[in-house]
């Protein structure tokens, strides 16, 4: 169970950097959404060699039979994308990505709860609930420095 601990830290470490760079990139060609746009086709690239490397490309012809709603992830990736793309050089990165993480505690709190899109289900109890406001008390001290 570390490693995906361990996993899961590397990609929490990682969104602040891709703000930042892609924040970066958006202004140097002036335009967030042109950024976002190469940021995903360099996505897709590094992730079909990934495929390509494990098994999976097989996986792809299932993909037919997947309940619909299941691609909305991708257009919430992409809101992601363009809005921290374009909100951080003016919101500052930290600020923008603490309010995604005060989100992220709101809706992974929910789809634990109800284990909504198949999630197990951890049941929001008083101690969950208020660990979840100590984080979002901690988020938001951050943002009266």
């Amino acid at each position: 169970m570390t490693h995906y601990a361990a996993l899961m830290l590397a990609a929490g470490i990682g969104i602040p950097v891709l703000a930042a760079l892609n924040a970066a990139l958006g202004q140097h060609i002036a335009s967030p959404t042109a950024a976002g746009v190469v940021l995903f086709a360099v996505a897709f690239l590094g992730s079909t060699v990934v495929m390509l490397l494990f098994p999976g490309p097989a996986a792809l012809m299932h993909l037919g039979g997947a309940p619909k709603h299941l691609f909305v992830a991708g257009l919430l990736i992409a809101f992601y994308v363009l809005t921290i793309t374009h909100v951080a050089p003016h919101f500052g990165v930290g600020n923008a990505v603490f309010f995604v993480l005060l989100g992220q505690l709101i809706s992974a709190a929910a789809i634990d709860h109800f284990g909504l899109f198949g999630a197990q289900v951890s049941p929001l109890t008083w101690v969950r609930a208020g660990g979840i406001a100590v984080m979002a008390l901690g988020v938001g001290i951050t943002q009266l420095a």
